[in-house]
C-alpha cells in the first residue's frame, strides 16, 4: 500500500471536502499519510488530525518562511509536542531564499535551533530548502544532521547536491514535480538515488503532478508519482509501491 510521506491536510483547500476525500484513502490503498507542520497554527492542526484519524500521523515544526513568529515561549511549545505518540518527526525546517522574507539570519537561528531539538528528542527531521542548497548541507553538517536523519521533502537539486545528503543519510521525498516536462535534473538525481532512501510524497495541496498540474493536489496522485520513479529506474510500480513504503516505515518508525 501507499504511503504518503508529506501532506498538508489542514489547509484551506480542503475545508470543503476533508472528511470525505480522507476516509477514501483506504479503499485507494493509501495506507498512512505524514501531516506536516508549517507553523505553530498548522502543527496544532496537524496533532488534531492525528487525533481524529488513525492513519494519520504528524510532523511538528516551523517551516524557514514561518519563522519570525517564533520565539521562546512557542519554542518551548513545540518541543512539547514532540513527545506525543504520533508525532514522528521535526518538520517541515530549513531555509528558503526563494523570498527576502523573513531575513536569512532568522531562518538561520531557527533552523539551527530545530535541528538540535530534533537530536534531543531524537525523532527524524523533514527539511526543506529552496534555493538555498550549500547553506542547507552546510548547516546540517555543522548541527550533526546525520546524528537525527530524516529526508529532503520536495528534494529539487542536481545529483551532486543529492550526493551530499546521501553522505549523511538522508532520503528524498519526491512528489509531482519529477512528472513535469521541465524536471529533467530531477529525473537524473531520482535516477542516482538509491531505491533505499526515496519516499513518496504530494505536498498536498500542492505541486499536483502531470495532467494535473496547477490544481490542487491530493494524496490519490500518489500513483501517478510511484509510475514515474518506476520508469526513471527501471523497475515496477509494485517494486517502487513496496520499497518506498517500506522506508517511511522504517524513517518513521511505524510499524
Amino acid at each position: 500500500m501507499l504511503f504518503e510521506s508529506h501532506a498538508h491536510y489542514d489547509d484551506e483547500a480542503f475545508e470543503n471536502d476533508r472528511g470525505k476525500l480522507l476516509e477514501s484513502f483506504k479503499e485507494n490503498d493509501i495506507e498512512y499519510v505524514i501531516n506536516i507542520g508549517a507553523s505553530i497554527r498548522t502543527t496544532e492542526n496537524t496533532i488534531a488530525l492525528t487525533k481524529k484519524y488513525p492513519f494519520i500521523y504528524g510532523a511538528a515544526g516551523v517551516h524557514p518562511s514561518d519563522t519570525a513568529e517564533l520565539n521562546e515561549e512557542k519554542f518551548a511549545w513545540l518541543k512539547e509536542q514532540c513527545s506525543l505518540p504520533k508525532i514522528v518527526a521535526v518538520g517541515e525546517i530549513g531555509l528558503d531564499y526563494y523570498w527576502d522574507e523573513p531575513d536569512r539570519e532568522i531562518q538561520k537561528k531557527w533552523f539551527d535551533r530545530q535541528l538540535q531539538m530534533a537530536r534531543e528528542v531524537k525523532l527524524p527531521i523533514i527539511i526543506h530548502s529552496r534555493d538555498a542548497a550549500k547553506d542547507t548541507v552546510d548547516m546540517m553538517k555543522a548541527g550533526r544532521a546525520e546524528e537525527a536523519g530524516g529526508v529532503i521533502h520536495c528534494f529539487s537539486y542536481t545529483k551532486e547536491t543529492a550526493r551530499e545528503f546521501l553522505g549523511m543519510g538522508f532520503s528524498f521525498g519526491i512528489g509531482g514535480v519529477i512528472t513535469f516536462n521541465n524536471a529533467k535534473k530531477l529525473r537524473e538525481a531520482v535516477e542516482y538515488i538509491p531505491m533505499e532512501n526515496i519516499l513518496l510524497e504530494t505536498d498536498s495541496p500542492y505541486l499536483a503532478p502531470m495532467p494535473y498540474r496547477g490544481k490542487r493536489n491530493s494524496s490519490l496522485y500518489l500513483p501517478l508519482i510511484a509510475e514515474k520513479i518506476a520508469e526513471v529506474k527501471g523497475i515496477s510500480y509494485e517494486e517502487v509501491v513496496e520499497i518506498t513504503s517500506h522506508n517511511a516505515k522504517r524513517l518513521f518508525q511505524i510499524s
